[in-house]
């Protein structure tokens, strides 16, 4: 049980203010209703000092700039309000109350004001194209048009929590190689810079007697301590070199075409764009939105340029009276069987439901993706670091082996 504070109008118009304890605050409106009241508000009680939930405050106060975290948290407390039977003025209110984000509440008083001043939901959400995408904008628009405000809710709550996950597998996915990586450069800068230099003396008069590979790194670690400030420099200057050129039109392009492209990567970015677009197009095409604007968001929130481009097509050609499939089966990007099962859909009249199972379907594949590419990343990583490390301790211990037996 959890304590309520709400704000009703009796049936005699009288405004009252009060506190009820119930299970939900769905059961708390009910209760409400019940005695014949309106409810005005309704926002749930903290009892007693939360000393956790304080310093989470503090980090929130520190946390930047609202994420889709945030945005899923306030679609699904809306879309339980709304089913509760309160109002959108007053349900935003209670939000923006609980709201501990300094940023984000700002954005829902913000809303609020913007609702009470006559503008639709849609059109306040659309000041905040940062927090809230077109899908999000044109699936609220289309619940205002054709009602079902609170169901609809929870099927954007619904694709930002699987749109969430995706990018958190992904992103892990991603940690592991990195870590070996950064471990593998750094056990290797180290090796070259802090041991190398003190074998040095042991190896000065001897160089006729070393083996190539440990001139070599000898020399190598000589030029990385004498010049570690242009190499610094160099590695930070290309690094700069890289991001700024990724920004860029053509560098996006590459980017996009290296993920479909590199053999192991390739099939997990696939399903990845396969799955997004597939799962945006169906949701916007249940949800009522027009065609050509439901393929206009697929391909800006399909993440990946080469994407982005054949939906642009699509859009191009269904704008001039053609169907979908058409201008698909020219194009690469999408497997033949899928292009085949869109085209069924079109023809039955349930292209949306053959989206959803599609998506549905390249969302598993996903996840079977990833742990097949992070099982295969795992050794290469490793194998690649022990070889280098196997490499420089060799090549310290041959040379002291061969001067031992010269000296018998």
């Amino acid at each position: 049980m959890a304590n309520y504070r709400y704000q009703i109008r009796t049936s005699g118009g009288q405004v009252q203010q009060g506190v009820i304890s119930a299970d939900s605050a769905t059961s708390a409106a009910s209760i409400l209703r019940a005695q014949g009241a309106h409810v005005l508000a309704l926002t749930q009680q903290a009892t007693g000092v939360d000393t956790a939930g304080l310093m989470a405050k503090l980090k929130d106060l520190n946390a930047g700039q609202p994420t889709q975290k945030h945005v899923l948290d306030f679609t699904t407390q809306l879309a339980v309000m709304i089913r509760a039977g309160i109002n959108l003025r007053s349900a935003l209110e209670g939000i923006a109350e609980q709201t501990q984000h300094v940023t984000f509440r700002k954005v829902v008083n913000q809303l609020r004001n913007d609702v009470d001043g006559g503008l639709p939901f849609s059109a306040a959400l659309a000041k905040h194209p940062k927090l809230f995408n077109p899908l999000y904008l044109n699936m609220v628009r289309a619940s205002e048009m054709s009602g079902g405000f609170s169901r609809m809710l929870d099927r954007i709550a619904g694709y930002i929590t699987q749109q969430l996950e995706t990018k958190k597998m992904v992103m892990g996915a991603a940690i592991y190689p990195a870590i070996i990586g950064t471990l593998a450069v750094g056990v290797t800068v180290f090796l070259l810079t802090f041991v190398l230099p003190k074998f040095a003396g042991v190896f000065e008069g001897k160089e006729h007697v070393l083996p190539w590979a440990t001139k070599f790194l000898m020399g190598l670690s000589a030029f990385m301590v004498k010049n570690w400030y242009i190499l610094l420099a160099g590695a930070a200057a290309v690094g700069g070199c890289a991001f700024a050129f990724l920004r860029t039109e053509v560098g996006s392009f590459w980017m996009d075409k290296m993920k479909l492209t590199i053999p192991i990567l390739r099939t997990m970015f696939r399903s990845l764009y396969i799955s997004r677009s597939l799962q945006t197009m169906g949701q916007l095409i249940n949800a009522g939105v027009p065609m050509l604007d439901t393929l206009a968001i697929t391909g800006d929130i399909s993440g990946n340029v080469l994407f982005k481009g054949m939906w642009r097509k699509v859009h191009t050609s269904v704008k001039q009276g053609k169907k979908i499939c058409q201008p698909l089966m020219k194009e690469t990007v999408l497997p033949r069987a899928v292009i085949q099962m869109i085209s069924a859909g079109e023809e039955s009249g349930k292209l949306g439901e053959v989206l959803d199972e599609i998506s549905a379907f390249y969302a598993r594949q996903l996840k079977d993706n990833i742990k097949a590419v992070t099982g295969m990343i795992e050794p290469i990583m490793i194998l690649a670091m022990g070889t280098v490390v196997g490499f420089i301790a060799m090549a310290i211990i041959l040379p002291i082996f061969k001067m031992s037996q010269l000296v018998k």
